[in-house]
C-alpha cells in the first residue's frame, strides 16, 4: 500500500480546492459549496479569489440537507445522487427523534415529504409559509410538537433532505430565508424512485478532498459506512495516511504523492472545504488549536499559514461599511504576517457586503 504525509494531503487538496487561486473553482463546485451561515459560500469563493457566483449556479438543500451552491447542470443527478440507497438507509438519516414512527416510512417518508414539497412550492414563498403548506401535505407521524414554534409542524430533518429531489431552490434576502420552484429544465419530471449516481460523486468528493476513508465518505454523504460500501465506484486505490487507510482515486495517486506543503496565507470562513473535510485530526493536529476552532456551534474563520492553521477570526460589518476583522493568533504573528492578513482582509470585504476591511490583531 502506498502511503502519504500530511505535507502530501494538504498540498493536493490545496490545489484541488482553489486556494492557489488558479481561478479554477470547477471542482469545489461539481462537489458543492456549503452554504451555512447564509453567506459562507460567498467568503469561500472570495478566499479563491472569485468574487462572484459564476453563471449557471443555484443553491438548493442537497448533501444532508444543507444549503449547497451547485452548477445548474448537476441539479438533476443530485436529485438522485442524494436520494436513500433504501428503506434502511431512508430511516437512518431522519435524524428526529420525535418521529421515530414516521422514519419507518424509509423510502415512503422521503416520497411523501419531496411530493408535499413538490406541491407546495408554486411560486416564490417564504420558509415558514412553505413548511405550514407541507406539514399540512403528509402524513401526520411526519409532524411532531414544537415547543418553540407553539405548533406542530413538519420535520426540518426531512423537509430539508428533500429539497434537491422536490425542485426547490433556496434564496437568502438578509435575514429571512425563502423558497422558489427552480425551472422546469433543471428539476426532475417526476420524483426518484431510487438512489443513483452516488458513485460518481464520491469520485467528485475524493478529486477535491482527497483521500478519504469510508466513514469520511459516508458523513459527506449523510448516510452509514455500510450503506455507502455498496456504492463505492471503481477506480480507486487505498494509500495509508497518517490517520489510517483511506481511498483515493488511482489517476490521481501520483499527484497527491508529489504535493508539497502548500506555500500561502489565506483567512477561511468556518465553514470552508478546507476545514469539512472529516479528518479534522489531520488538518489541524493540535488539540488545543483543534478545540479553538471546532465549536459546538458557530466556528470561528481560521488564519491558513502555509498549511497549518495558526490562528482564528471573527468579522462584521461595523459603521460606514467596514468589515471589522478580529485576529487572534495561536502564538505571536509577526509584522510581515499581519501586513498579508490585513490585505487578506480587504479580499473578503465584499463577500461581506462591506467597502472595506480593518484587521485588529489579539
Amino acid at each position: 500500500m502506498t502511503s502519504v504525509t500530511r505535507e502530501n494531503v494538504l498540498g493536493y487538496r490545496a490545489r484541488a480546492q482553489g486556494l492557489d487561486r488558479s481561478g479554477d473553482v470547477g471542482a469545489l463546485l461539481g462537489v458543492g459549496i456549503q452554504d451555512t451561515p447564509a453567506g459562507t459560500a460567498a467568503t469561500v469563493l472570495a478566499a479563491r479569489g472569485v468574487h462572484q457566483f459564476p453563471k449557471g449556479t443555484r443553491i438548493v438543500w442537497s448533501w444532508r440537507g444543507a444549503p449547497h451552491v451547485h452548477n445548474e447542470a448537476d441539479l438533476k443527478a443530485l436529485a438522485t445522487a442524494t436520494w436513500p440507497v433504501d428503506d434502511a438507509d431512508a430511516t437512518r438519516r431522519i435524524t428526529n427523534p420525535r418521529i421515530k414512527e414516521g422514519a419507518k416510512r424509509g423510502l415512503g417518508a422521503f416520497a411523501a415529504g419531496a411530493a408535499a414539497l413538490r406541491e407546495a412550492v408554486t411560486e416564490k414563498l417564504p420558509k415558514g409559509e412553505v413548511s405550514r403548506r407541507v406539514s399540512a401535505l403528509v402524513p401526520d407521524d411526519l409532524n411532531f410538537d414544537c415547543p418553540t414554534c407553539a405548533s406542530r409542524h413538519v420535520s426540518g430533518g426531512l423537509f430539508q433532505l428533500v429539497g434537491v429531489p422536490a425542485g426547490v431552490e433556496v434564496l437568502t434576502e438578509g435575514r429571512s430565508s425563502y423558497l422558489k420552484p427552480l425551472p422546469s429544465s433543471l428539476r426532475l419530471k417526476e420524483l426518484p424512485q431510487s438512489g443513483s449516481g452516488l458513485d460518481e460523486m464520491v469520485l467528485r468528493y475524493l478529486r477535491v478532498n482527497g483521500p478519504a476513508s469510508t466513514a469520511s465518505l459516508a458523513a459527506h454523504a449523510g448516510m452509514s459506512a455500510t450503506a455507502l460500501k455498496g456504492h463505492l465506484p471503481g477506480g480507486l486505490v487505498e494509500v495509508g495516511t497518517p490517520l489510517g487507510k483511506a481511498w483515493m482515486v488511482e489517476d490521481r495517486v501520483d499527484e497527491l504523492l508529489s504535493a508539497e506543503k502548500p506555500e500561502l496565507v489565506r483567512l477561511l470562513p468556518g465553514g470552508d472545504p478546507w476545514l469539512t473535510a472529516r479528518d479534522r485530526d489531520l488538518v489541524i493536529p493540535d488539540g488545543a488549536h483543534h478545540r479553538a476552532v471546532f465549536k459546538a456551534l458557530s466556528n470561528p474563520g481560521v488564519v491558513l499559514v502555509d498549511g497549518d492553521v495558526i490562528g482564528t477570526w471573527r468579522a462584521k460589518v461595523g459603521k460606514g461599511k467596514v468589515l471589522e476583522v478580529a485576529v487572534t493568533g495561536f502564538g505571536v504573528l509577526p509584522p510581515r504576517l499581519k501586513k498579508a492578513l490585513e490585505q487578506e482582509a480587504q479580499g473578503l470585504a465584499a463577500s461581506r457586503r462591506a467597502e472595506t476591511a480593518a484587521v485588529s490583531f489579539a
